[in-house]
C-alpha cells in the first residue's frame, strides 16, 4: 500500500487528526489524482460495508467446543505410560526376587535338616561368589518392602479394571 492509498484510508475511517483531515480535504479537492483514489476506495469501503458476515450457529460453536473437551478428556494420564517401561521394571524386580530366593537357597544348611542327600552335580573348583559382604538386611529388608507396595499396586489396578469392565459390560 503506498503513501496516498494509507492517507485515504486513515481519512475515510477517521484514524486522521484536525489537521491531516483539512490537508486530505484539500487535496482531495485540489489534486485529480487524490480525487480519483479517494472515490475509489470509498466506493471499496461501501462494498465492504455491504458486505454481510457470515458467523457460524451456536449449535455448531457449541459442538466443537464439546469436542476439543472431549478429545482431551479421552486421553488420560495412564494411557500416555509406555507399557514397554513398566514390563522392563517389572522384569528387572522378577530376576532380583529371582535372585534373592536362588541365594537364600544356596546359603541354607542343608545339613541340620533330615531330609535325603541331594548331591548337586557342580563342576569341580566351582565357588559361589560371596555376596554376604554386599548384601545388608537393612538393603534386602527395603527392597522388599518396595516390592510389596509395587505389588499391591499392581493387584489394585488390575481389580479396578475389572471393576471398570463389569460397569461397562
Amino acid at each position: 500500500m503506498n503513501s496516498i492509498e494509507e492517507t485515504l484510508w486513515n481519512y475515510i475511517d477517521g484514524f486522521c487528526t484536525a489537521d491531516e483531515y483539512e490537508a486530505v480535504t484539500k487535496l482531495i479537492a485540489a489534486d485529480e489524482a487524490y480525487r480519483l483514489k479517494y472515490h475509489e476506495l470509498l466506493a471499496l469501503n461501501k462494498a465492504f460495508d455491504a458486505i454481510e458476515l457470515d458467523e457460524p450457529p451456536m449449535a455448531f460453536t457449541y459442538n466443537v467446543i464439546e469436542a476439543i473437551r472431549t478429545e482431551q478428556a479421552q486421553v488420560p494420564l495412564k494411557a500416555a505410560i509406555n507399557k514397554r517401561i513398566i514390563m522392563g521394571i517389572a522384569l528387572f524386580f522378577v530376576f532380583t526376587l529371582t535372585g534373592f530366593i536362588i541365594y537364600a537357597i544356596t546359603s541354607m544348611d542343608w545339613s541340620a535338616q533330615n531330609i535325603p542327600d541331594i548331591a548337586a552335580k557342580v563342576p569341580a573348583g566351582f565357588k559361589m561368589p560371596e555376596l554376604s559382604a554386599h548384601i545388608s538386611k537393612p538393603l534386602v529388608e527395603g527392597f522388599m518392602f518396595f516390592d510389596v507396595v509395587l505389588a499391591l499396586f499392581l493387584f489394585d489396578t488390575y481389580l479396578r479394571r475389572k471393576n471398570v469392565s463389569k460397569q461397562v459390560n
